[in-house]
């Protein structure tokens, strides 16, 4: 199982301190580094990796180890530093071993350790590498280190209670896709998926494996009991079964989670500017602009448009994903992709927000937000759908509702496209609501009111009326 630690410390850990931590590994051990030096491996004599340090992280946005450690941790103020340390699962000292490491982080530095355990400063003891053999360092680029590697499978184990998009995680993401592997994450029941590590993960051949505490194997998304075969996990029985665990204490919720999946496409000129639009969809459904944003989890920098276009201009042409979250007091986090097209400049959107209680939805502000995307934001299309979930904004490894259409809309361009006079008769009881100007307007699709999951067949005729359309 990945034994994953963490220090949060006041002061950024120099190079003397960490050298100071690594020696809890007492004489012998040896420290090599990976991806450019972002990773620190202390190592046997032999080259095996007991310990990984990454590159301490800055994070300068409040809320940030709460939402992904959980209430219990207590970080310093921010800004603050965010050190993960992973132990090997190969030689049991290991995990004691990261775990001093970690806490000689804290009490040198300042701050605290998760989980709190993590603490000591004791020379660890680990017994000498007889494997017979020398471990060759592993070169920049290639398959981070997981638990269990097959010819189709990369499997990661964790117990972390919140499981987020990290950049360890993103890595391995990229490089099993890259060697043509499917990604199986394995934790217990317990533990929750951000929405974005939801998101990036996809669907098969990519899983959530959930340990069933009364033995076997599910599948946290779709609940599909799991067996190990042939290398990879797959399903038990076919046709597939779901498992008791995935339903059992499901209850109705008076919590929602409003989402609004939206496309914009602009000309790439020199003042562009990204992350205007998800800006005012943030203030349109919260009140208040987004708090910060980064290209992982933990999310470290304070929102800035500017920094986001600068880095997506250094990444260019190559796509540019984004995590964007806002204050501790109102749910919301969001994924935000750039990417050049033929067209222009595309930004990708899903923001979700959470709610106490249906009531509390601003279901009025979504045509103002679609006319004020339409106006300003070259919107292309939105998706806006309602889900009675919990307003946390993480993924729990059991059945759950599915979300419920509100409303599409079509962007100016892409009603051209179709043509003006098809896509305003749609194969539905309401008619569209024309948006923009009236010589080239977008069209606003209301399709309910998130209650009512006849809205999916409406949605589906709508986009079937549009595709002929376009065709």
């Amino acid at each position: 199982m990945t034994k994953d630690v963490i220090a949060l410390t006041e002061r950024m850990p120099d190079a003397a301190t960490l050298i100071a931590a690594l020696h809890a590994g007492g004489p012998g051990l040896g420290v090599t580094a990976t991806d450019d030096g972002a990773v620190i491996h202390l190592c046997t004599a032999a080259g095996r990796p007991l310990v990984s340090v990454e590159s301490p992280l800055l994070v300068q946005v409040p809320g940030e180890a709460e939402r992904l450690l959980g209430p219990d941790v207590t970080p310093p103020p921010t800004p603050y530093w965010w050190t993960e340390i992973r132990a090997s699962t190969a030689v049991p000292a290991a995990e004691a071993l990261a775990g001093s490491v970690c806490g000689r982080l804290a009490l040198l530095l300042g701050g605290t350790t998760w989980p709190r355990r993590a603490h000591g400063a004791a020379v660890v003891e680990t017994p000498p590498d007889d494997t017979g053999r020398t471990v060759s360092r592993t070169p920049d680029g290639a398959l981070p280190a997981v638990d269990v590697l097959t010819e189709s499978t990369a499997v990661v184990i964790t117990d972390r209670p919140v499981l987020g998009l990290t950049a360890w995680l993103s890595g391995v993401l990229r490089a099993t896709a890259a060697s043509g592997r499917a990604l199986h994450l394995v934790t217990p029941p317990h533990a929750r998926l951000t929405l974005p590590l939801r998101t990036a993960l996809g669907g098969p051949p990519n899983r959530w494996v959930v340990r069933h505490p009364a033995g076997g194997y599910y599948d946290g998304l779709t609940g599909a009991q799991l067996a190990w075969r042939d290398g990879t996990f797959t399903p038990a029985v076919r046709p597939a079964k779901v498992a008791d665990a995935f339903t059992e204490g499901v209850r109705p919720t008076v919590e929602r989670r409003l989402t609004v999946a939206l496309r914009t496409v602009r000309p790439p000129d020199a003042g562009l500017v990204l992350g205007t639009a998800l800006e005012t969809a943030w203030r349109h459904l919260t009140g208040a602009p987004p708090a910060g944003w980064g290209t992982a989890e933990p999310v470290n920098l304070p929102w800035s448009p500017r920094q986001l276009t600068e880095l997506a201009r250094d990444r260019s042409p190559e796509p540019t994903h984004a995590v964007v979250i806002g204050a501790p007091d109102v749910p919301a986090v969001a994924t935000h992709r750039t990417s050049r097209t033929t067209a222009g400049v595309a930004e990708d959107v899903t923001l979700t927000v959470g709610y106490p209680a249906a009531d509390r939805v601003p279901l009025d502000a979504v045509e103002a937000l679609a006319a004020e995307l339409v106006d300003a934001h070259g919107l292309s299309t939105m998706l806006t759908t309602l889900t009675a979930a919990d307003a946390g904004l993480t993924v729990a490894p059991r059945l759950t509702a599915p979300p419920v259409p509100i409303a599409f809309t079509l962007g100016a361009r892409d009603v051209r496209t179709v043509g003006l006079a098809h896509s305003r008769r749609p194969p539905l009881a309401t008619r569209p609501v024309p948006l923009g100007t009236s010589a080239d307007p977008a069209l606003h699709y209301p399709l309910g009111d998130g209650t009512d999951p006849a809205a999916w067949a409406a949605l589906k005729a709508l986009t079937g009326h549009l595709r002929v359309g376009g065709a």
